[in-house]
């Protein structure tokens, strides 16, 4: 249940941007906006918005009095190797999952189609190769 409503709510909040904006919710580039904004303007959405995911979670807490569980089930090395490799993927594909998955899909760009099945086709590959081949 808790997916679905995360889900909605990304779907929406990417509609919301699209339409008060113009702007596609990936948020590689919100990121990479809040670090070199063309304007204040365009700097104060994209605070507001990481803000928004920051407080999420703190909002959960207030609520149920709990943080949601996340597992991560790897090393705090593999964690930072997979986000440097992550890094230099959104640099290549020209934008992030949420960008392309999320919002490019949705606009029926062909960069973004391509995009999204490159992502999930080496997603498959690496679940393979790390549990079948290296056995982990």
């Amino acid at each position: 249940m808790q997916s679905l409503l995360g889900g909605t709510l990304i779907g929406v909040a990417s509609v919301l941007l699209m339409l008060t904006l113009g702007r596609v919710m990936g948020a590689t580039g919100i990121v990479a906006g809040i670090l070199a904004p063309s304007s204040r303007a365009d700097w104060l959405w994209r605070v507001a918005l990481v803000g928004g995911m920051i407080a999420a979670p703190l909002a959960i807490v207030l609520a149920t009095g709990q943080m949601p569980e996340v597992q991560v089930p790897v090393s705090r090395a593999v964690l930072i190797a997979g986000g440097l490799l992550v890094g230099i993927g959104v640099t290549f594909g020209a934008g992030c999952t949420s960008g392309h998955g999320v919002c490019g899909m949705a606009r029926l760009s062909p960069r973004s189609i391509a995009a999204t099945l490159t992502f999930m086709a080496t997603t498959a590959a690496t679940v393979y190769v790390i549990r079948h081949v290296l056995g982990a």
